[in-house]
This record gives structure tokens, sequence and C-alpha cells, in this order.
């Protein structure tokens, strides 16, 4: 399939979702039923198991997915997404739900900027982030044990001093293959 087929394949689908008002299964309001926002991988895999596997149906929570489900900055997107999703959407608990087999797992930023530097990233622009205070080494650095980095992003959150000392914060490790998750740490028992 070519890349420009691809927008117009979704576009024409879209078309005929609306069309036939295939929307309507879906509808439900801003506000998660279960109460809950969950900070998850953008791994393919969980798409559809995630939810899944948590019995979490369409409206029950706000997810929010990045790379290797890490809160990387206390004053970044994700952690203001966070904050939103408690202060005004409503939402009671937190749990973070990394997975075994993630591409952050060991990830070193060499390889990625070689990549980038292949396709057509400067040696300059490399050199201005550098100059401008930017670690990029660090900055698209992963991690190297999962269970540790679960632990320190529910620590980031709980720690943060705009986070509700009364929200639990919960700690996860999925497995993208069966969905048994491993509880890494228990947001009830701080």
């Amino acid at each position: 399939m070519k890349q420009s087929s691809l927008l117009k394949d979704m576009l024409e689908f879209n078309e005929k979702f609306v069309k036939e008002k295939e929307y309507e299964k879906y509808e439900t309001t801003k506000y998660p039923n279960k109460k809950m926002v969950i900070l998850t991988c953008m791994d393919t895999r969980l798409l559809e198991l995630l939810p899944k596997a948590l019995n979490l149906g369409n409206g029950d929570a706000k997810i929010i997915k990045n790379a290797g489900a890490l809160v990387s900055h206390p004053f970044g997107s994700i952690m203001r997404s966070i904050l939103i999703a408690i202060y005004q959407l409503q939402a009671k608990e937190v749990m973070v739900i990394a997975h075994h087999d993630c591409g952050m797992n060991g990830l070193h930023a060499g390889p990625v900027i070689s990549t980038m530097q292949e396709r057509g990233i400067s040696e300059e622009t490399f050199q201005t982030l550098e100059y401008s205070g930017i670690d990029i080494k660090q900055w698209l650095h992963g991690f190297d044990n999962v269970q540790e980095s679960v632990k320190h992003s529910v620590n980031t959150i709980k720690q943060h001093p705009l986070m509700p000392k009364e929200v639990p914060v919960h700690g996860l490790v999925i497995d993208p293959h069966t969905g048994r998750l491993d509880l890494i740490v228990d947001g009830y028992e701080d």
C-alpha cells in the first residue's frame, strides 16, 4: 500500500462510518466511567489487548500513551494530562502500565541518532541542541529494567507537588502476548 493511499483509505472508511452512524455504539461522556487515568505504552500489541485484559469499555478510562509508559519530565505533557484528568475530568486513581518486551527496554540513543543522521538530520542540528542545553542522548535513552521504570514513573507522579496525596497511583506490567498483569506498586498501600 502506498503511503498516499493510507490516508485516502482512512478517509473513505471514515465517511462510510459516519454515514452509517457506526459512532453511536461508542457514544459516552468525556468523564471516565471507572474514574481512572492510565499511562501506558504506545505499543501496537496493547491497542485492543490492554482494555480487554482490564475489562475496560469505551468511556471507562482516560488513556495516555507514549513510548515506554514513562513520565520523563515532571512538568511535561504526560504529567499535565494526568493532573487534568484528576482535577477536571473526575479521575480518582492513576495506573502506570508498562509491558514486557518493550522497545524502550535497553534503548540507547546512539543507534537512534545514527538513523536520524541517515534520514537527513545534520550534525549542526545536534550541535545546536547540545548548545541549547539539551542532552539528546539522555532524552532518547530508554530504560534497563521495566519494573524499575514503572516504580520511577509511579514515584514521579506520586511525589509531584500538584498531585493530591489521596489519589492512589498503581504500577503494573502487562504481558503483551497473554495480557497477564504483574502488580509492581499497589497505590492503596502508600
